[in-house]
């Protein structure tokens, strides 16, 4: 993927009132800055404002983007401000974790040798061996942390080890079969998304497609959500459907449900990649 070296985003989200758009906006001009893209959301519930801002030096301007994000602290302080400016010259660090189904990973990986994933791969995480020579294929590192319930703490410390030598900054349970204790989804907070099957009722446990089968399930889902404590509850980020009738066998819903899960997953890994999510409490705020 080709990356625009002189382009960066601008995430803000503060308590709601007048004048914060016109404050950053003429900060940027009265630093030469262009604006490209901009969007807003006032959240009237919460009171939360939430903005996200592609800029640009102008041309023939030799801009100091340091200036930029020391300057910026006045303003933040001003309004009280949660805010990030990233790079876009530079990939999202990002783990995947993996067990033994691939199709979530192999899409990840096709989309990002197609340039449609700004992500560099630091490694690929699995409680299993079946797809360590896909992953090395790729040229990837692959890490095999079996889990058992009494190596559970062990390998989650260690996982967490390797994010921090690695400077992974999102990590992705590409259908990661195993499920990760309250302790590490509270270090991941925010920057770790899920896959999960969703139907209408929610099938858990062993075969979900076949559940649905058993009860005439007329819509095949997937959710991509932030990893939290509460079982597959997390923040959403995006959800896809396609509708199915009764002359799908359990094995054509396993079909429709890997295609809305790779879709599902991997737009939500592109958002986040391009910094377009906030969380909001529960929720999220997406500009797409």
């Amino acid at each position: 993927m080709q990356h625009d070296k002189n382009q960066y985003i601008i995430k803000i989200s503060c308590p709601a009132t007048s004048g914060i758009v016109a404050s950053v906006t003429s900060f940027l001009a009265d630093h030469h800055c262009y604006i490209s893209e901009m969007a807003q959301f006032d959240d009237e519930v919460s009171g939360t404002f939430f903005m996200r801002a592609v800029f640009r030096f102008n041309e023939g301007f030799a801009g100091d983007i340091a200036a930029i994000e020391q300057g910026f602290v006045d303003i933040a302080g001003k309004f009280d401000m949660t805010w990030e400016l990233h790079d876009s010259a530079r990939p999202m660090r990002v783990l995947l974790m993996v067990s033994k189904y691939d199709h979530c990973f192999t899409d990840l990986l096709y989309r990002r040798q197609k340039g449609e994933l700004d992500m560099e791969i630091t490694a690929v995480v699995s409680n299993h061996l079946d797809l360590r020579p896909m992953a090395e294929r790729e040229g990837i590192r692959f890490i095999y942390l079996p889990v058992t319930k009494d190596t559970k703490a062990q390998q989650e410390a260690e996982l967490m080890k390797i994010v921090d030598e690695t400077k992974t900054e999102l990590v992705v349970l590409a259908r990661y079969m195993q499920i990760l204790s309250d302790d590490l989804c509270k270090q991941l907070s925010g920057r770790a998304i899920n896959i999960h099957h969703s139907f209408l009722p929610g099938f858990k446990g062993a075969k979900p497609y076949h559940q649905a089968y058993e009860r005439g399930v007329k819509l095949i889902g997937a959710t991509a959500h932030y990893v939290t404590a509460d079982l597959d509850e997390g923040p959403i980020i995006e959800q896809e459907v396609q509708r199915v009738d009764h002359t799908y066998a359990p094995e054509d819903l396993v079909t429709v449900g890997r295609d809305t899960e790779t879709v599902a997953l991997s737009k939500a890994v592109k958002y986040h990649t391009q910094h377009r999510v906030f969380l909001n409490h529960d929720k999220t705020v997406i500009f797409r």
